[in-house]
């Protein structure tokens, strides 16, 4: 297991957020969390990042610190730094010596697809070019746990599946325990091993569908009668969460 939380609640002034839920992430998987918007999916996300601590319940996180990496819906990028220099960035932070920390910066970048880009500030990348170096960025410390709240919320459908793709082949390199989130039923059962629903807030677990195929996943899966099984299978699990 590389982290879990253990019937955790979070409460906020306006009310309850999150919980009871208990979610258990083991070395190596690809776990999507889907469910209706406010069921406290970020939420536990930052749980999971050491980010929050829960009303109630316990957290076990085993990466330790500089192992676990956080890519947001927004890039989150420095726009006075370059595209090398904001990927560098959690090196140098850590106090790696900064002509190493930007060799693996480049190396990061080149992963990602972005060899060539690496002196271009934020202004002048796309919305998916920034996206990626928020990837690489992420990537430079090799992290055994990566989280992704909503990468790909503000992209269009072409650059999402293309940094699915992405991730996919990323992850084959290390095999990282992945965690993400997202409202997008096919991007879950495309990207996951294991899709867990949640119900409307304050969320809890509605149901988990263990996903079967080969990851990275071949061209065609999303034809396949086994992905459209899953996704069918997902959809009917959120609609029941929404009146849990």
């Amino acid at each position: 297991m590389i982290a879990a939380l253990e019937s955790v609640e979070v409460d906020y002034p306006r009310g309850r957020a999150l919980g009871p839920f208990s979610l258990a992430i083991e070395a190596g998987e690809i776990v999507a969390l889907v469910g209706p918007s406010g069921c406290g999916k970020s939420t536990a996300m930052r749980l999971l990042a050491g980010l929050e601590a829960p009303s109630r319940g316990d957290v076990t996180r085993m990466p330790e610190r500089g192992e676990t990496a956080v890519v947001f819906q927004a890039p989150t990028l420095a726009p006075w730094l370059s595209a090398r220099a904001n990927a560098a960035l959690p090196l140098e932070l850590a106090g790696t010596r900064r002509a190493l920390a930007l060799t693996r910066a480049d190396r990061a970048l080149a992963r990602v697809g972005l060899a060539g880009a690496e002196t271009a500030r934020p202004a002048q990348l796309s919305g998916g070019m920034a996206m990626r170096v928020s990837l690489a960025r992420a990537l430079v410390t090799e992290p055994k746990l990566l989280l992704l709240d909503e990468p790909f919320a503000a992209l269009d459908e072409i650059t999402r599946r293309a940094l699915a793709d992405d991730v996919l082949n990323l992850w084959a390199d290390t095999r990282p325990a992945i965690a993400f989130v997202t409202h997008n039923v096919e991007e879950a059962v495309y990207m996951a091993t294991r899709v867990v629903v949640m119900t409307r807030g304050p969320g809890r677990i509605a149901g988990e569908i263990a996903v079967a195929g080969p990851l990275p996943r071949p061209p065609g899966f999303r034809t396949t009668g086994v992905f459209r099984h899953h996704v069918e299978a997902v959809s009917h699990l959120l609609a029941d969460g929404m009146v849990a």
